[in-house]
């Protein structure tokens, strides 16, 4: 009779400890919560088996990233995730990007192509394949072969870069200069 309640209370024990074991290795393996949602940009050159990948799983738009998700995009697709209050980013084409965030900042590992920041509440902290660590702010490009970000020029009006809108302007005052400087010289005034 001892010998039944002793395996009773053995088995009964084991059966806490599997338990207990169990449910502990299933809250340490999972993640925290989504940090944010993809949205797919595919152009319309892009082949219709490109896909971007999270983690090599084919993924379309309004999936939910996770940190330490990998997004990956083909030749001719790009990929915005949107953090929420931390931000936005651009993943270009042909590029790799492990996402990191940690509240309301934004960061992670570009290990092919670029990035841009849309939008952050704070500059973005990229690690670029060359392992350096830089700073990217809203409206910046990093790449993933460079160790500088590279700002991108505001559009002017009807969405042209201000350089274009100074070229024009510039070459026409240059006309008008040039026609009232060289007007015929041997005519006369009429009386």
């Amino acid at each position: 009779m001892k010998i039944k309640m002793w395996v009773q209370q053995t088995l009964s024990l084991f059966s806490v400890f599997v338990l207990v074991v169990t449910f502990s290795m299933v809250s340490l393996a999972s993640s925290g919560g989504a940090v944010g949602e993809l949205t797919v940009i595919r152009s319309s050159s892009a082949a219709d088996s490109s896909s971007v990948t999270v983690n090599g799983e084919v993924a379309q738009s309004g999936r939910s990233v996770f940190s330490s998700s990998t997004i990956s995009t083909p030749e001719g697709t790009e990929a915005i995730i949107n953090f929420g209050k931390a931000g936005k980013v651009q993943i270009g084409p042909d590029s790799s990007f492990t996402v990191a965030i940690d509240g309301n900042s934004i960061s992670g590992e570009l290990t092919k192509g670029n990035l841009t920041v849309l939008n952050a509440a704070n500059a973005a902290s990229i690690k670029t394949a060359a392992g350096e660590s830089i700073k990217v702010n809203a409206g910046e490009t990093a790449a993933a072969n460079s160790n500088t970000s590279a700002k991108k020029p505001a559009p002017g009006p009807g969405g042209l870069s201000w350089y274009v809108w100074a070229a024009i302007i510039g070459g026409g005052v240059t006309a008008a200069i040039l026609i009232a400087t060289h007007g015929d010289d041997n005519a006369s005034p009429v009386r």
